[in-house]
Order: structure tokens, then sequence, then C-alpha cells
């Protein structure tokens, strides 16, 4: 079932079906008593990748041994996409496998839950607890960080995350339906675990680096004109000063795409974010992105949530007006 393509008289079609799955998701997001049981997708490819990396990452042909294990795991996760949309296709509720697959394979409420509970952390208990939960989404060492990096930290965390997590994976089940979010997913897990340029990680984690900036090429760019969308309609936010952020400030990021959204975002509320900050006992001298503020606080954090929320909804609408375009409405 590939969304872009006629829908089949015997389903739903899978783009109203995506938009339902957004709302599930942000309605009930992760079901904690659910993975008490069984694990989540990602945390089931995370062991695999984890298994392999123990295996495979030794040794000096590194980089090939890198690449195997990148072509084990995603070809794993297209087989479990072609399976489940064979299942979704003969069976009588099979719309239903495409419902609650897609929506554990994106994570629209655990990302706003987790940045949330960063502004709840400053607000509450002050740096250290701001540090602390901050420390849970962002790969920085929090102890470098004053009040404000924990801010800019936790709204850099929400525009990078909002591209991979949200947007990549609707733009892959667009594109490619089942498999291609399912892709997608391994592809980014993968990257998230071993992409680093650690000593460890350079040669192995090469592949799975170089895939994921390709995989999210298009999407990153999409979710920076989400943003801007979105802080059109928001007020006290710019979707023109959003804009003309992200067309001067991504490149200046060391990554080929989260300088988008997070430059979006920056324009958008008039903050900088990104800029020097260290890594364990790597420090990373990236320009600003943006020329606000550079003093954030949890109040810019939940005013980064608000605009979030609205760039979730813009989308959704884009998708539901696209599959009613569709249907002759």
């Amino acid at each position: 079932m590939f969304p872009l393509a006629s829908p089949d008289p015997g389903h739903v079609d899978p783009l109203l079906l995506l938009v339902a799955a957004l709302a599930l998701d942000a309605l009930i997001g992760d079901p904690a008593a659910l993975y008490r049981h069984v694990p989540h997708p990602v945390a089931f490819l995370g062991r695999v990748i984890a298994g392999l990396e123990r295996r495979l990452n030794r040794g000096t042909a590194r980089r090939r041994s890198g690449i195997v294990a990148v072509a084990i795991v995603v070809g794993l996760a297209v087989l479990a996409g072609v399976l489940l949309a064979l299942l979704a296709e003969r069976l009588p509720d099979g719309d239903a496998v495409t419902l609650i697959a897609v929506a554990m394979l994106v994570a629209q409420r655990s990302l706003w839950d987790h940045v949330a509970e960063v502004a709840q952390a400053l607000e509450k208990h002050g740096l250290s607890g701001g540090r602390a939960a901050v420390a849970r989404i962002v790969g920085r060492d929090p102890e470098s960080l004053d009040a404000a990096g924990v801010a800019r930290a936790a709204i850099e965390s929400l525009a990078e995350n909002f591209s991979d997590g949200v947007v990549a994976p609707v733009f892959w089940f667009v594109l490619l339906g089942l498999p291609g979010i399912c892709a997608y997913k391994a592809i980014n897990t993968l990257d998230s675990l071993i992409g680093h340029r650690s000593e460890r990680y350079r040669a192995f984690g090469w592949a799975a680096a170089r895939l994921d900036d390709a995989a999210n090429l298009i999407p990153a760019r999409l979710a920076a004109a989400l943003i801007a969308a979105g802080a059109a309609l928001v007020p006290g936010a710019s979707g023109a000063r959003a804009v003309t952020t992200a067309q001067r400030d991504a490149k200046g990021h060391r990554s080929p795409n989260a300088g988008w959204p997070e430059a979006a975002m920056a324009g958008a509320l008039d903050l900088s974010l990104a800029g020097p900050r260290r890594y364990g006992e790597e420090i990373v001298a990236d320009p600003w992105l943006g020329q606000g503020s550079r003093g954030a606080t949890a109040a810019d954090i939940r005013r980064a949530l608000g605009l979030y929320l609205v760039a979730c909804v813009v989308e959704a609408a884009l998708l539901a007006a696209l599959a009613a375009w569709r249907a002759g409405f």
C-alpha cells in the first residue's frame, strides 16, 4: 500500500490513515503500560544494532563492517515493513495495522513530553533540575550548560527532532508506505547509536551517518518550512524571519540538515541557537543560528512547544487536504 498510488477501494486512503495515526500518537504517545511488556520497535532496533556493533566493530576494516551492519539492519526493517504492508492489505481490518504501525513510529507526543519536562524542571528545580532533564534528550555535557544553555539545548532538540521524529517518518511513509517508514526509523536509529565522530565510531558509523544525512535531506527543509508556516499563525512569532534565518544560517551548522529546522525555530522566536558547545571532551565551535537573544528561558521553551504544536497541526492539515483533493472534494 503506497500512499501516493491510487487508493485501494477496499481500504481507507493511506493519507487519511496517516492523519489518524498522527492524531492517535498526539493523544496517547507511547503507552508505558504496553512497553513494559513488549519492546518499542526503536528499542528493539537498538538491541539489534548494539549486538552487531559488539561483533563487527573490530579489526582494521571497520568502515566495511559498518556498511554490513547498516545493510543488515535496514534490510530487516524493510522486510518488516513489507510484511506489515501485506498484512494490512489482506486482513479484513488491515487498516488498523497501518494505523497502529505508523502511530508507533512517529514521535510527536514523546518529543513534546521530553521537552516540556525540561521547562518544568527549570521552573521548579532551577539549573540542577534543568540539567538533569535536558541530559535525557541531548548528547552534550549538561554540566557545561548554564540555565540559558539548558533552554537553548531543549529548543534545539525540539526543532531537530521535529524533523527526525515527525516530518521525516511522515515523508517516507507518504513516499514508500510502511517499508519506507520502517527503513527510515532503522536509518535514524543507526545514526543515533553509531553515527558519531568519536574514535570508536568514526569508521564503523560512517555509513550510518552518511545514509542518515541523505534520508533527512528533504525532510529537514520541509520541517523548516512547516515551522515557518506555523510561526505565521502564532502570535509573537515570525514566519518571515524564520524563512530568512533558515536561508542565511542553516548552512553554518555542522550537520547538513539539522541547521534548517533549528535556524527556522531561532528566527521564528527571535532567539540565537546552536553556537559553541561541549560533547564530552569535544568542543564544537559552531556559529550561532539567528540574531536574537541568547538568554533563552523556560518561557522560551514553552513558546517553542506552542510553535511545534501548530507546525504539527499544519502538517496534518496539509495531508488531510491532499487526501480530500484526491477524493474529489
